[in-house]
């Protein structure tokens, strides 16, 4: 399988990360790409560095004012007297805000929905080159490849068309959606297996039919990104029926996240997509640092096999899966299984 990764992640190494009242370091960080880019050249995939991507497309994603943000707000922030390095946003708009606020520390909070998303000088050079994997993902695909893997580092799921958001800025599974789109794949189906809802991927498709989105991930309730991910959540107006959550009780194990996977692809099935994106988290694994399940490595490698069947493309893009010595191991796992 070709994998496709970018070293630009680098530039994003976040130092800032509240929880719980704490700053303690972000499990979100650059050695998470080296461990599975090394374990997928190990089990024998081809990796190929991205090349830089026109991403004009992504004002189809994402607004103006959002992506002005991150690429430009560091400067205004860093200008401000006694500002920390990296932009992290101390108040936030609440229910009743009636305007859209100029001021810097103002749009932080309007743009950045929890403090797990801290913007550097090198954010917005990383989140690009996770978007330059994704297109270069879609350009695999357009010329006929079956199977491809993209690494993308930082993630994108939990990225809103304007709000970044757990660790995401930009939405690379979005934007490889609206990319297949643009070259005239009809309709496109995600699958996201990550622990955590995709709840920027549902924001952005919630009203569309072109984009069926499955998201299988722990119960929110109780568990980030609370505030989205339920089993009601099914789409509205031209996308009612087209949004479909999954969501387990935590402590899961193995043949309840895999029947979840099945009970979403019997609905991608039934969809009939040109193409299948999954946004791949391996934070279901039971040593995860983020992790309520007790899924195994075995977990994934049955999991990869409950989408195997699907009889045309399947682009992959990696999501969550943080550090813990058998990170490398479960991608190892699924891609093997899910090859062709």
């Amino acid at each position: 399988m070709k994998v496709v990764y970018s070293e630009g992640h680098r530039s994003h190494d976040p130092q800032t990360f509240i929880h719980r009242g704490r700053v303690v370091q972000s499990p979100e960080r650059p050695e998470r790409a080296d461990m599975l880019l090394s374990s997928a050249i190990g089990a024998g995939h081809e990796a190929l560095e991205a090349s830089p991507s026109d991403a004009s497309i992504l004002s189809r994603v994402h607004t103006a004012r959002y992506l002005d943000f991150l690429e430009n707000g560091i400067d205004e922030w860093l200008a401000l007297p006694h500002a920390g390095s990296e932009m992290v946003p101390n108040t936030h708009p609440n229910r009743f805000a009636s305007h859209y606020a100029s001021h810097i520390v103002a749009r932080a909070g309007f743009h950045q929905a929890d403090t797990a998303c801290p913007i550097g000088r090198g954010t917005w050079p990383a989140a690009r080159s996770s978007i330059d994997v994704a297109l270069n993902v879609s350009d695999l695909i357009a010329r006929g490849e079956r199977r491809s893997y993209g690494l993308c580092r930082p993630p994108g799921h939990h990225a809103c068309t304007e709000m970044a958001w757990g660790f995401c800025y930009l939405n690379n599974v979005a934007t490889l959606a609206e990319s297949l789109r643009m070259k005239g794949v009809d309709r496109v189906a995600i699958l996201d297996i990550d622990i955590h809802h995709g709840n920027g991927t549902q924001q952005i498709f919630y009203d569309r039919s072109d984009v069926l989105t499955v998201s299988v991930h722990a119960d929110p309730d109780g568990f980030p990104v609370f505030f989205s991910g339920y089993a009601d959540e099914i789409g509205s107006g031209a996308g009612e029926g087209f949004n479909l959550n999954l969501p387990l009780d935590h402590g899961s194990d193995n043949a309840a996240f895999v029947s979840a996977i099945e009970a979403g692809m019997r609905r991608i099935e039934g969809y009939g997509p040109d193409v299948l994106l999954v946004s791949l988290g391996l934070d279901a694994y039971r040593g995860d640092p983020l992790s309520v399940f007790g899924v195994t490595t075995d977990g994934f490698r049955y999991a990869a096999e409950a989408m195997k069947a699907f009889d045309k493309p399947i682009a992959l893009l990696q999501e969550g899966g943080y550090p813990c010595s058998e990170l490398g191991d479960n991608l190892a796992a699924f891609l093997g299984s899910i090859e062709e």
